[in-house]
């Protein structure tokens, strides 16, 4: 999903599921900034994983 850095750089968060784990992967050595839509992209794409690594 994308988002921003502290400095309004385009950056992007990544979550998937690797061996029944949900692996979240940020911006490099980075923070990343997310808007209120963003962060229920964010809370949307870890539940899904949440639930794919039950499996």
């Amino acid at each position: 999903m994308q988002c921003g850095d502290l400095i309004s750089r385009e950056r992007a968060v990544t979550v998937f599921v690797e061996d029944n784990q949900v692996v979240l992967v940020s911006p490099p050595g980075e923070t990343a900034r997310l808007t209120s839509g963003q962060l229920g992209q964010l809370r949307a794409a870890l539940n899904e994983a949440a639930k794919m690594a039950e499996r």
